[in-house]
């Protein structure tokens, strides 16, 4: 019934708008008056039938630059992720390359000795690279006591080998000990790990005679009498050295050479002291 209707409501609009259309058409005097009349009501639909295609107009246009708007705003944006994805690989890459060079600068510096280059792949928990892994081991060459190197000197020893990995105690590590000497005058000391200490980026030096003469901003490197490390290794250099109370020996601090707080390469050398120089063996803990 309601479909019926409608059709006649648009049947009868649609008889109403040709008569109307005729009767505008007509050109004789008798239906001027009709005509004025017919087009005081028409103008007023016709302008508001220009007046709302004209809003539909410019919706559709402003919806589609707005569609447009969106469409470039959604590449701008994977243009500009994708660029800074490339910036950071760039930095990444950067960052490595200067890690390498450091590391070559470093081989030139020790070339006496046979190295291989080595990637920490794992470490102990903590802040620093107390106790760290490698990924080179004994199908490489690396065996137990081989000393290790990065940034400007040294880093630890391996304490463990396996086939493809390597384990290495770093300098900082509480229990390590490692025989040193002043560079400038060959006086001895002891270079101690402190894992409290190392908060500050600082070890200590003890066991300096008296007459030692070791003194601030001294290099400090492996000493000769070392039973495990190389000798004439880059450990540090000294700071606030001072007099221990008993008046015979004289005690202060290293600034270590090498960072570990992100270690990511390092050089292994090959040869060990035991094959330069057999020594008898010191107590784990004291002296390396």
């Amino acid at each position: 019934m309601e479909s019926k209707r409608s059709k006649y409501m648009l049947v009868g609009l649609s008889f109403f708008c040709i008569v109307l259309i005729i009767i505008t058409s007509v050109r004789d005097g008798f239906l001027e008056p009709l005509r004025t009349g017919v087009g005081y009501f028409l103008i007023p639909i016709q302008s508001g039938v220009n007046r709302v295609g004209t809003l539909i107009y410019n919706e559709i246009t402003d919806y589609t630059r707005f569609k447009g708007a969106v469409d470039e705003n959604k590449q701008l944006k994977a243009q500009i992720d994708e660029l800074m994805m490339e910036n950071s690989r760039l930095q990444a890459e950067q960052f490595e390359l200067e890690r390498l060079r450091d590391l070559y600068k470093l081989d030139q510096d020790y070339q006496q000795y046979e190295k291989i280059g080595a990637r920490v792949i794992a470490k102990d928990s903590g802040d620093w690279f107390q106790v760290f892994r490698i990924n080179k081991g004994s199908a490489d060459g690396v065996r137990v006591d081989a000393n290790v190197i990065a940034g400007s000197g040294l880093v630890g020893i391996v304490t463990d080998v396996g086939a493809n990995y390597a384990t290495v105690r770093s300098i900082i590590d509480d229990l390590s000990r490692v025989a040193g000497a002043a560079q400038q005058s060959g006086d001895s000391c002891m270079v101690a790990g402190d894992l409290m200490l190392f908060s500050e980026k600082r070890l200590r030096i003890t066991n300096i005679t008296k007459d030692g003469d070791v003194k601030n901003g001294d290099r400090i490197v492996t000493s000769h009498t070392s039973s495990k490390y190389l000798p004439g290794i880059l450990i540090g250099y000294a700071t606030d050295i001072t007099t221990d109370d008993t008046r015979l020996t004289k005690s202060g601090y290293l600034v270590p050479a090498a960072e570990f707080n992100n270690l990511q390469e390092v050089l292994v050398i090959l040869e060990l002291k035991a094959d330069q120089v057999q020594e008898a063996p010191v107590e784990q803990g004291v002296q390396e």
